[in-house]
């Protein structure tokens, strides 16, 4: 799972948020009556129990976990062990494309927050 399908939340054209099934949930439309109102139209799921941060923390997470992997496929070549070069490549390979990803979300986060505070009320 890449740090892009991680993030479980995205906004819909009509403005309404809505949260993506974890594996093992049942799919489908989150239905009305479990809807909060926030303010001008946004929607979000009562008791959805998934936080901006939670999002973001589980994002670090299998970004760390698929460089530990690539890591390891890395020692494991090294050391003889019946790991191939073009899978110890991929992996690695899949590690920095995830954590160029991140960073670009975090530039994105932090461009978002400065244009925020520059905003006049």
């Amino acid at each position: 799972m890449s740090p892009l399908s991680s993030i479980n939340a995205y906004i819909r054209p009509n403005g309404l948020i809505q949260f993506l099934p974890q594996a093992g949930q049942a799919k489908g439309p989150i239905p009305a009556a479990e809807l909060n109102q926030i303010s001008d139209g946004v929607q979000v799921a009562k008791g959805a129990g998934t936080s901006f941060s939670d999002v973001l923390g589980k994002a670090v997470q299998e970004v760390s976990a698929k460089q530990s992997a690539a890591s390891e496929a890395v020692t494991g070549l090294i050391s003889g062990q019946n790991v191939s070069l073009h899978q110890a490549m991929i992996s690695m390979q899949e590690a920095n494309v995830s954590f160029q990803l991140m960073v670009e979300v975090r530039n994105k986060l932090l461009e978002s927050y400065q244009e925020l505070m520059r905003m006049s009320i």
